[in-house]
Formats: structure tokens, C-alpha cells, sequence
């Protein structure tokens, strides 16, 4: 699991990059805009929502203090692919697949092995909005939903028409 800061930069403009490459092989890759996995999260209740720690908490396992991840089933913290890569391990053993950045917040899937958009996935933003404000002490830009193509997932374009 890598930080998608690159991810999220490009994804969605499907512009090849300054050497006529696009996607992974550029560097970024298009978060999807639906996971069929969403159903094993936790409705966001309040009870939930206040079980999200703060950003700068360790690894429960390693108590490693960067490139932690939180599992949006149970709310465990733990360390990336790059450290010790015991939120790998966690899915493995749990089949917990859903995981938030505590890095750039970004949310991945291991079973869909892709990242989701959080702009556009309305069961991703709660927890997405609590770790945000808890990271920056203010709430996320979301962009507005009728500015999204839910059909296709790209930025400012109107929904596709047959």
C-alpha cells in the first residue's frame, strides 16, 4: 500500500503523463468510484464515528509511528506495506478489506486492490470527514455532487445521456 498523493493528483484526468504514459505506468492510477465491499463497513453512527483515533496514532502491533492505516471495520491502526506491513497481514487474517491513509487520507480496498474515491463514494465521507477534520483541524472540500459523472467518474461533466 502506497500513499496515493500521485493517485489522487491523476486520477480522473486521463491525460497521459509528459512521456505519453497513463495510469500505474505513469505514476498514478484511477481510484474507483464503487466497491462492491462497502456493506461490511459499520453504518456511520456516532458511536462508530467516535471510535476513529487520531491520525498520529501508532501501529497497534509495532507501535511504528508513520505510514499507518486505519481498518474502516474495526477501527484498528495499523502500519503500511513499507514498514512492517501489518495491515496487510490484518486483511489476510480477517478479510478486513477497507483501510483509510492516515498519511493523505486516501482510502484503498484490498480485495478490489484499488483505491475508492472518497469524493464520490457517499459511505466513504463520513469517516473520511472525521479523520480529515482530526488531521487539519477543518472539514474536507468535498466537490459537489452534481458536478460529478457518477457514470464515469470524471470531474465537471454532465451525466452521461443516451
Amino acid at each position: 500500500m502506497s500513499s496515493s498523493s500521485s493517485a489522487a493528483a491523476g486520477a480522473g484526468s486521463g491525460e497521459p503523463s509528459s512521456t505519453g504514459r497513463r495510469g500505474r505506468t505513469a505514476g498514478w492510477v484511477e481510484a474507483r468510484t464503487s466497491c462492491p465491499h462497502l456493506p461490511a463497513m459499520p453504518a456511520a453512527s456516532a458511536d462508530d464515528l467516535a471510535r476513529v483515533p487520531p491520525p498520529d496514532s501508532p501501529c497497534s502491533r509495532c507501535h511504528h509511528p508513520a505510514e499507518n492505516w486505519l481498518c474502516l471495520i474495526c477501527k484498528d491502526v495499523l502500519c503500511s506495506r513499507f514498514i512492517n506491513k501489518h495491515m496487510l497481514y490484518h486483511y489476510q487474517d480477517t478479510g478486513h478489506c477497507l483501510a483509510l491513509s492516515f498519511s493523505d487520507l486516501s482510502v484503498w480496498c484490498f480485495a478490489c486492490d484499488s483505491y475508492l474515491d472518497v469524493q464520490s463514494i457517499l459511505e466513504l465521507r463520513p469517516v473520511y470527514e472525521v479523520a480529515h477534520l482530526m488531521k487539519f483541524g477543518q472539514r474536507p472540500p468535498f466537490r459537489s455532487l452534481d458536478v460529478l459523472d457518477l457514470s464515469s467518474g470524471q470531474n465537471g461533466g454532465s451525466p452521461s445521456q443516451s
